[in-house]
C-alpha cells in the first residue's frame, strides 16, 4: 500500500472456512426457511468452481441436509479449491454447457430426480410466499431459529436454490450484517462510510443499499461491476428491491425504503475491464503483495478489484467519507485459478524462489 493510504476492511472472509463471506450471508436467511419447510434435498448450480455451490454443500451438511450441485462443464484432472471442497460436501453432476444453458430446465429435471416417485419439488419463491401467508418470519433482529427437521412420511422435499443464490431472501443476511456494523462500538449510525464491494451477481450490494437506506444510515455503496454490463446490474437492483418490498412487506416499515426505486448502489466499472473470470498480466503478483503487507488475502477476479477501487477512491479524497472494503471471500479460488493460469502461477514460484 502507499505511504499514508489507508481505509477499513471487513474481513467478511473470516466467517467460516468453507463459506465465504458474501456466500454466507446470502445462506443466512434462506436456510433457516427451507429447514421450517421440511425440506430434505437442496438442488442448485454454478460453475466448475463456484463458491456458491462449495457454500450450499457445506452449509446444508452442517444442518443435516443433502445437497446436489449441478456444475458446469467437465470435472477438472486435479479437484482443487471449492470444486474439491463441494465433492467433499456435496454430491456432484457435472453438467454439458449446453445442457447447462438452460438453467431453470437443468434445476428442474435434476430436482424431480432427486424427489423422485413420493417426493415433491419446491422452489425457493414457493417457500417464502407460503411463509408470507402464515408469517412464520421471525419479525425483530432477524434471529435465527431452530426447526425440526425432515418430514413425518420422510419422503424426499427438494428445494431448488438458483444459482449465486440471487433471490430476495438473500438480502436478509445483508440486513443482518449492517445491523450489527452499525452498532456504536463499531462504525455508528452518524459517520459517512462508502462501502466498496466486489459484484458478480450484485445481490451483495444492493442488500448493503437496502440495509442501509432502512437503517437510516449516511452510507454509500460503490459496487465493482465484474460480470455484466451497467443496464443488467440496475435491471437486477430494480428487481430484487420489488421483490423485497413485496415478500417482506410485513416485516418492514414500507416508508423507509421509498427512495429505493431511484437507486441505492453507485454501480462502476473495474479499474481493468475484462471478461469475467480472465487474469491480467501482474494481478497475481499484486495479490502477493497485499498479502505479504497487510495479511489479507485477495483473489485476482473478485476482491483485487474491489482493493484497487478503494485505493483509487481513497487516493482521490472525493469526499469525507470513509472508505471501507466489504471483503467478500473467494481466496479458495486461487486454486482454480491456478490450474487455468499455470504460467502465472509458474512466475510467481519463480519470484518466491528468488
Amino acid at each position: 500500500m502507499n505511504q499514508g493510504l489507508s481505509f477499513y476492511i471487513v474481513r467478511d472472509d473470516l466467517l467460516h472456512p468453507f463459506v465465504n463471506g458474501n456466500k454466507a450471508r446470502k445462506l443466512d436467511g434462506l436456510l433457516p426457511l427451507i429447514e421450517d419447510h421440511g425440506v430434505t434435498d437442496v438442488v442448485t448450480c454454478g460453475g466448475c468452481q463456484s463458491a456458491h455451490a462449495a457454500a450450499v454443500a457445506v452449509s446444508c451438511a452442517e444442518r443435516g441436509l443433502k445437497s446436489h450441485l449441478l456444475l458446469r462443464g467437465e470435472q477438472p484432472q486435479i479437484l482443487t479449491g471449492y470444486n474439491l471442497i463441494s465433492t467433499i460436501y456435496g454430491n456432484i453432476t457435472y453438467v454439458p454447457r449446453t445442457f447447462y444453458a438452460h438453467r431453470e430446465e437443468m434445476l428442474q429435471t435434476h430436482a424431480s430426480m432427486v424427489a423422485g416417485h413420493t417426493g415433491s419439488v419446491v422452489y425457493c419463491s414457493d417457500i417464502i410466499d407460503s411463509s408470507l401467508a402464515s408469517q412464520t418470519f421471525e419479525c425483530s433482529k432477524f434471529v435465527q431459529r431452530d426447526a425440526p427437521r425432515g418430514t413425518e412420511n420422510h419422503s424426499r422435499k427438494v428445494a431448488i436454490v438458483n444459482e449465486g443464490a440471487k433471490d430476495a431472501v438473500a438480502l436478509l443476511g445483508m440486513f443482518r450484517l449492517v445491523d450489527y456494523l452499525s452498532q456504536d462500538h463499531l462504525l455508528g449510525k452518524k459517520r459517512a462510510f462508502n462501502f466498496v464491494v466486489d459484484s458478480g451477481t450484485g445481490t451483495t450490494a444492493v442488500g448493503l443499499g437496502l440495509a442501509a437506506m432502512y437503517l437510516g444510515l449516511p452510507w454509500k455503496i460503490t459496487a465493482v461491476m465484474l460480470a455484466d454490463t451497467m443496464d443488467t446490474y440496475r435491471q437486477q437492483e430494480r428487481r430484487l428491491i420489488a421483490e423485497f418490498k413485496r415478500q417482506f412487506r410485513f416485516l418492514l416499515d414500507s416508508h423507509k425504503l421509498n427512495g429505493a426505486n431511484d437507486g441505492i448502489v453507485h454501480w462502476v466499472d473495474r479499474c481493468h475491464p475484462r471478461k469475467f473470470g480472465n487474469v491480467l498480466e501482474g494481478e497475481i503478483e499484486a495479490c502477493q503483495q497485499v498479502a505479504q503487507e497487510t495479511g489479507i488475502p485477495l483473489d485476482p477476479v473478485y476482491t483485487l478489484a474491489a482493493w484497487e477501487m478503494a485505493t483509487r477512491i481513497t487516493c482521490a479524497h472525493e469526499d469525507d467519507s470513509n472508505v471501507v472494503i466489504l471483503h467478500t471471500g473467494g481466496t479458495l479460488g486461487m486454486f482454480g485459478l491456478a490450474q487455468r493460469y499455470k504460467s502465472y502461477f509458474g512466475m510467481l514460484n519463480t519470484a518466491i524462489k528468488s
